[in-house]
């Protein structure tokens, strides 16, 4: 019963909540990137590079039947044979680096909105007593260090 009860506390405590929430918008976000390099990004990259294809980039590690010398990739893979793909890495790898520009681009926009929001002005809470220099509140009338009057009247007397 113990154990059930200290995972009770641990499971309803706010930082795994708060895990949990950021898990989870992380993976939206990430799913948000992934469409946005995927569909809006990619798409000019690889017209751009239509005459220029890595995924048919291997090495032949054992040949099949027939033996090659292969044309294509898919060509190596219907004979039968071994082969190690790194132009299939390379893309995967170039597609990472994508993604992870296109992320930081994001991460950094949301960023400076944030410190947009932070810069705002705020209205202050506070002032000083101007008898005793004791800070209160904005809307007090009397000072509780010094019993002082701090309406505006009085204060510019």
């Amino acid at each position: 019963m113990k154990v059930i009860q200290e995972f009770k506390e641990f499971a309803v405590k706010g930082n795994v909540v708060d895990m949990a929430v950021g898990i989870i918008i992380g993976a939206s976000f990430g799913a948000l990137a992934k469409t946005l390099v995927d569909e809006v990004v990619m798409p000019p990259i690889k017209w751009i590079l239509s005459h220029f294809d890595l995924s048919n980039l291997f090495v032949t590690v054992v040949p099949g039947e027939p033996a090659g010398p292969y044309a294509t990739l898919k060509a190596a893979q219907d004979a039968g044979a071994v082969t190690m793909n790194f132009g299939i890495f390379l893309n995967a790898g170039i597609a990472f680096l994508i993604t992870a520009f296109i992320i930081f681009l994001l991460v950094r926009a949301v960023n400076n909105l944030r410190k947009k929001e932070q810069e705002k002005p705020t209205s202050p809470t506070e002032k000083n007593c101007p008898y005793c220099q004791t800070s209160i509140a904005i809307k007090a009338t009397r000072c509780p260090a010094c019993t002082s009057d701090v309406t505006p009247a009085s204060a510019t007397a």
